[in-house]
């Protein structure tokens, strides 16, 4: 039977993506989420089908004789053989895949799944690169009253209509300085859970300053999820989250976080950091943590205004490329020695990912994710909080301004420019809507920097799943 190779509808800039990493070539087939790992001939045969913008349905043959540059480094036999590969690729449904949803995509109508309750606009630290402003997100400081938190998981329930499950994040500022309100909202949505037969989940954000037998024994008790913050090694941390008095709180964190997670028998938690350009090789911030016992980590970018200081620059997209090459060796090297650790934006699922939904429109800011203000006011995110332009409304009174909602409704990827046809948009959906604003003040305009550093930690990502699943760590 002859090899045929179906390139009618193929989009070479959005459909297919290859890449070096480190000793591997892969190629990922955009669509079907496929990762495959090709030889040169391989990359050589994509590279020159590409340039011709080669369309139509053709034999293994066929296509031989429209690759004069790929058979006179390879032989006709060579080539012929790759063709039929890919063709045979094709046919499994793993190579030039077709995008079925496209621009027939409608987004869902908002339904609330998840809430993120600012029990606290104060905070005991005073990071340099905090968007809450040291706490009070540019307005007054202030504590969420039972309430206001009452009403606030009412219209969540109210709001999240046939959903099974719903989802509670505590933040702030510091959550943890209104515990006791913490604890009353926790038994009341467990109530409310339980009336209108959902599952409940709560997750709480600390800096792990103010955690104390009491408080821990509660989060392990009740079964919080748990995100601890640390930005690693002393000199970065203590220069990076001071308290609000200007001294360093390594040597009071960093005890406190451990022992909770040695208490809850290292499960259910994640250390989060965040790196600036005045760290830029926070691999040795990851492995800082790994150190002190740390196993479930992240490190993200900080997210700021171009102006900003600490704002990472184009200029260091390079160095920063190398630095996540260097974190995928040792994660490798770690996991071969049996020292492994888990780390966040590693651990994407190649095969099959997260719902289309998410793919497409990402975390739900505005339309299944909001944001609650002491006050009771609702905001599309919590990086959006206290800017009164992105005020959606109050608990109270529910959403008073459909028409922005409808904005981050119909910010998802196919109508963003920019996003319609990157080989990334399944992962990163668009990227943060803070972010963008924060960057281009649009947003459907991705942040270009936030963009590219996306981009490079997925491709790490993807080689080390390879060759976590290869198992040729």
């Amino acid at each position: 039977m002859t090899a045929t190779l179906n390139l009618q509808m193929v989009d070479w800039q959005g459909d297919l993506h290859w890449f070096d990493f480190e000793d591997l070539t892969l190629l990922l087939d955009v669509n079907s989420g496929a990762v495959h790992l090709i030889d040169a001939a391989a990359r050589d045969v994509l590279e020159e089908l590409r340039d011709r913008q080669e369309q139509g349905v053709l034999s293994a043959e066929d296509l031989v004789t429209v690759l004069p540059r790929a058979v006179r480094t390879w032989g006709t036999a060579t080539v012929l053989e790759v063709c039929r590969e890919l063709a045979a690729r094709q046919a499994a449904g793993t190579l030039f895949s077709v995008d079925e949803v496209g621009r027939n995509y409608r987004p869902p109508q908002p339904s609330l799944q998840a809430l993120c309750l600012h029990v606290a606009h104060d905070c005991n630290m005073r990071c340099r690169y905090c968007f809450a402003d040291g706490g009070p997100f540019g307005g007054e400081r202030g504590l969420m009253n039972r309430e206001t938190g009452y009403a606030a998981l009412d219209l969540l329930f109210r709001e999240a209509g046939n959903r099974p499950r719903v989802e509670v994040d505590f933040f702030g500022g510091e959550p943890l300085l209104n515990f006791g309100v913490v604890r009353e909202l926790v038994a009341y949505g467990r109530e409310k859970a339980a009336a209108a037969g959902k599952g409940i989940s709560f997750t709480l954000t600390t800096n792990g300053l103010a955690l104390s037998p009491e408080i821990e024994n509660y989060l392990i008790t009740e079964g919080l999820s748990v995100i601890l913050s640390l930005d690693g090694r002393r000199e970065v941390h203590d220069f990076n989250r001071p308290d609000a008095a200007g001294r360093g709180t390594y040597e009071r964190v960093v005890p406190r976080e451990q022992h909770f997670v040695a208490s809850q028998g290292h499960r259910d938690y994640w250390v989060r950091g965040t790196y600036t350009r005045q760290n830029l090789d926070f691999t040795s911030d990851i492995l800082h943590m790994v150190e002190l016992g740390f196993r479930y980590l992240s490190m993200e970018p900080v997210v700021a205004a171009p102006e900003a200081e600490y704002a990472i620059k184009e200029e260091d997209l390079p160095r920063l490329a190398g630095e996540y090459r260097r974190l995928a060796r040792i994660y490798l090297e770690r996991a071969r020695a049996g020292k492994g650790f888990s780390f966040f934006h590693f651990n994407i699922d190649a095969a099959a990912g997260p719902c289309l939904t998410k793919r497409l429109t990402g975390c739900g800011a505005g339309t299944s994710y909001l944001a609650v203000t002491p006050a009771g006011d609702l905001y599309p995110c919590h990086q959006l909080v206290g800017r009164k332009d992105y005020c959606l409304g109050n608990v109270r009174e529910g959403i008073r301004r459909p028409e922005l909602r409808e904005a981050f409704r119909q910010a998802y990827v196919y109508n963003q420019p920019a996003c319609s046809r990157c080989w990334a948009r399944f992962y990163c959906s668009g990227g943060c809507h803070a972010a963008n604003l924060a960057a281009t003040g649009d947003l459907r305009q991705p942040a270009p920097i936030a963009c590219a550093i996306q981009k490079m930690r997925l491709e790490a990502a993807l080689y080390v799943q390879v060759k976590m699943a290869g198992k040729l760590c």
